[in-house]
């Protein structure tokens, strides 16, 4: 009877013990590890250490997490990418979903780019890549020539809007993406209302980035494409401010800060100065939204060849039939600027 009862001890006290580890074991598996929601970056060629780096903030436990990993071969499985993970995972479905390869991807955004290098910068702080390996991918010349494309004209492939894209993202492969987008845009309709203007998708694009630079409101941008194409179309010299602008930041830098154009800058010598210049410049001048993009293949059918910065309504414009009137506007302009005391 003695020895029944040491028996039956032992035994309880192997399973009290089996119980423990296995409890211990299934609580390194599946008990709640991540502390909170959160989106975790693994990098390219990461390494395991580099994971644990990133995944300590948002665990309770490593050494927990750490053995998992092991045992479930992640150290050798590592993809890279943007994971979101969520308060209450467990190690067993963190490493899960870090080895799956299974991104959340990211909703990267553009507008108003003046240049490809700034384009480039704001790109980079949304994917993986820097802005050199974009900026190279770029203005590759294998990828600009098969493309008819050159580095003054390169914005023109970007249609600014939100694009659905993973984190790691090469860069070769955002380009081609860009390229398809604006092949894309340029559909059936809006070719046809290109021709109607007798213009070339390119030549769409630089008049937009103009009307773009021109007004801030879009209410008023089909009026101001109206106005250019007026010009344009009557071989008229655009004599666009915002072109003497770029032209001037060219020749000075692109810090060079100007609020007032002066007569004087309207001789510069420059292909973009649409004053000395006939027709559209060689190239766009900025990034134009597709609000510019469809005020120029949708103007606003009028016969005005004449504007000017409105002192009554700030931020629109004075249009006007007949240089006379133009004069008039501009004379009011003149007085009002000079009263604000901008020299410059």
């Amino acid at each position: 009877m003695k020895i029944k009862k040491i028996i039956s001890g032992i035994l309880i006290a192997v399973i009290v013990l089996a119980g423990g580890l296995a409890y211990k074991f299934y609580s390194k598996i599946y008990a709640s590890n991540v502390i909170d929601n959160s989106a975790i970056y693994i990098p390219t060629n990461a390494s395991f250490e580099d994971v644990v780096k990133l995944v300590d903030p948002h665990i309770q436990n490593m050494d927990s997490f750490t053995w998992v990993a092991s045992k479930k071969n992640y150290p050798n499985l590592i993809k890279p990418g943007k994971y979101l993970i969520k308060k209450g995972m467990s190690n067993n479905e963190l490493i899960n979903l870090l080895r799956s390869g299974v991104q959340t991807p990211v909703m990267l955004t553009f507008n108003n780019q003046d240049s490809v290098e700034k384009l480039a910068g704001r790109i980079a702080a949304q994917i993986e890549p820097d802005s050199l390996q974009i900026l190279n991918a770029l203005l590759d010349p294998d990828f600009l020539t098969k493309n008819d494309l050159t580095k003054a004209n390169i914005l023109q492939i970007f249609i600014p809007n939100t694009y659905q894209f993973f984190w790691n993202t090469s860069p070769k492969t955002f380009r081609e993406r860009m390229l398809k987008e604006y092949n894309n845009f340029w559909n059936e309709s809006r070719l046809k209302k290109a021709k109607a203007q007798k213009l070339t998708p390119g030549q769409v694009m630089t008049l937009a980035s103009i009307v773009q630079k021109e007004t801030a409101h879009r209410s008023e941008r089909p009026v101001v494409a109206g106005l250019y194409l007026n010009r344009l179309h009557n071989y008229w010299p655009l004599q666009a401010d915002p072109t003497i602008l770029f032209a001037l930041k060219q020749k000075y830098g692109e810090d060079y800060e100007v609020k007032r154009i002066l007569n004087g800058d309207l001789t510069i010598d420059s292909p973009y100065n649409t004053y000395k210049n006939s027709g559209l410049p060689p190239a766009l001048i900025g990034m134009p939204d597709i609000s510019s993009i469809d005020a120029v293949l949708n103007p606003k059918i009028h016969d005005y060849y004449y504007m000017c910065a409105s002192v009554t309504n700030l931020g629109f414009h004075e249009f006007s039939k007949t240089l006379a009137q133009h004069n008039v506007n501009a004379e009011k302009y003149r007085k009002w600027v000079s009263a604000q005391g901008i020299k410059r």
